[in-house]
């Protein structure tokens, strides 16, 4: 019959399936003599628990409180909270510029016709299977992926520690794991190493260095007085910052400023940063999107690497974008080192941070990349429709500066133009974004940065009247 032990401790219990059905066992200090003799430590009250015997299996039923009862909401994500708004919004002239992923000028995701055919030549692959990859990766992958960025003459395995890694986020994750167990320790108290990040970043870098156990600091990098570079206050910061410090640098495209360092500014930066004894963390998540050429856009980090001023090069990088790969997860986490002994060492380090982390990446993005860089005629293919991509942004930037005009905008609006990459930083306020959601149904962060992406012939027109709208008589720089 039904019975209750609403007023013992349970100390043990045990579930033992049978094909006869479900055995359980209770050792509790009320049945149980030796739980008398145990120390109280070891016997915790515990929430009240009836016991409910049926036919088929006995069922428990907690009547006391759990640690989740004080677990807090935490607040939506600052990005994809508001694509969620979006998507509840059912307002006919709602604009997501917000979320940066591609669309096409029909405003739909684009899937890459080279991405499509290397997914075709694997289906009919006979010999594929859905094994396991090793703790690294791919190394078919890996290898293609390091020549893609650092260049056939720069990239050199013996002396490379990488892994395939979960696309970008992913790989910034495991890198930050790595300065957490072994980069000095200079934050301010000495107990974690310091990240520096540009002013502004994406947002999610600090809580991918936080939660990996570094502390995130900014040093300048746009001044938003003049809605341009920072240079000087860049160099300035960087030439202060404790010696051992890793310096965050977005390879190119910055998120979310668009406003990248010119060549000879990038050997400035590198100078002042081996002089000031930091290392190099490059952040790659839109090579060959930005400005249509890989090459190019590799430039940066490609002339770092051939300075020989730095050792031990960090290098996150991702193919969501420029591969259009943002469900596959697709990226990799590079270390240069000084010499093969010191990348065994490395690189026996960063399997040992991927095992219990996820323990293997998967597989479908990877051989997709692989096979299109692997094929003579996809990666052509390829590289014409990444140029593509990139031209339709481009497009897209500056017919939204010529709209700004046509609706009587007397704003300077040359940074906009300036800028490079999937978006636009405009200079709003988030007062004015706010109206810009609240009145035009329009949806972006609330820095004011535009997914260029989310623009299209049908809609254009509509954003740059309601961004005149909300900025005319404004100011688009701070004071």
């Amino acid at each position: 019959p039904p019975f209750s032990l609403a007023t013992t401790n349970v100390i043990y219990v045990s579930r033992a399936m049978s094909s006869s059905g479900a055995v359980l066992l209770l050792v509790a200090s009320l049945l149980s003599p030796a739980a008398a003799f145990l120390p109280r430590s070891l016997t915790p009250p515990l929430p009240a628990v009836s016991l409910q015997m049926t036919a088929s299996a006995p069922v428990i039923t907690a009547t006391g409180g759990s640690y989740l009862s004080s677990v807090p909401e935490g607040p939506p994500d600052a990005i994809l909270g508001i694509a969620a708004a979006f998507r509840a919004c059912t307002h006919p002239d709602a604009v997501n510029v917000c979320v940066g992923a591609y669309r096409g000028h029909d405003g739909k995701p684009w899937v890459l016709p080279s991405v499509r055919a290397a997914e075709a030549a694997m289906a009919g692959d006979a010999a594929a299977n859905k094994e396991y990859l090793p703790i690294e990766g791919d190394a078919a992958f890996v290898g293609r992926a390091l020549r893609f960025a650092y260049g056939e003459e720069e990239y050199e395995g013996s002396t490379t520690a990488a892994v395939q890694s979960l696309s970008g986020t992913g790989a910034c994750r495991i890198g930050a794991a790595l300065l957490a167990k072994f980069a000095p320790k200079v934050n301010s108290d000495g107990t974690k190493p310091l990240v520096l990040v540009p002013d502004p970043t994406w947002g999610n870098h600090f809580g991918i260095f936080r939660e990996a156990g570094c502390e995130a600091q900014t040093y300048r990098y746009y001044d938003r007085r003049t809605n341009r570079l920072d240079f000087d206050g860049m160099l300035a910061d960087l030439s202060a910052a404790p010696r051992g410090s890793v310096v965050l640098l977005h390879a190119c495209a910055h998120n979310p400023t668009g406003c990248d360092p010119s060549p000879d500014q990038w050997d400035a930066i590198s100078t002042v940063i081996a002089d000031a004894g930091l290392q190099i963390f490059f952040d790659s998540a839109y090579q060959g999107f930005a400005s249509g050429d890989a090459e190019a856009d590799a430039a940066a980090l490609r002339s770092v690497v051939r300075s020989g001023r730095h050792r031990g090069i960090m290098l996150a990088q991702s193919f969501a974008k420029n591969f259009g790969l943002y469900g596959e997860r697709t990226g990799t986490f590079s270390v240069l080192c000084a010499s093969p002994e010191e990348r065994t060492a490395v690189q026996s380090q960063l399997k040992l941070i991927v095992r219990p982390m996820y323990s293997s990446p998967p597989r479908h993005g990877s051989s997709i990349v692989s096979t299109v860089l692997g094929d003579d005629e996809l990666r052509p293919q390829y590289y014409n429709e990444c140029r593509e991509m990139a031209e339709r942004i481009a497009e897209m930037r500056a017919l939204l500066v010529v709209k700004l005009k046509e609706k009587g905008s007397t704003h300077d609006w040359s940074h906009v133009a300036g800028q490079i990459g999937m978006f636009a930083f405009t200079g709003m306020s988030a007062d004015m974004v706010d109206e810009l959601t609240a009145q035009y149904y329009i949806f972006l962060t609330r820095d004011g940065r535009i997914s260029l992406a989310g623009l299209n012939a049908n809609n254009i027109d509509y954003v740059a009247g309601a961004v005149h709208a909300v900025t005319d008589g404004k100011k688009i720089t701070a004071e």
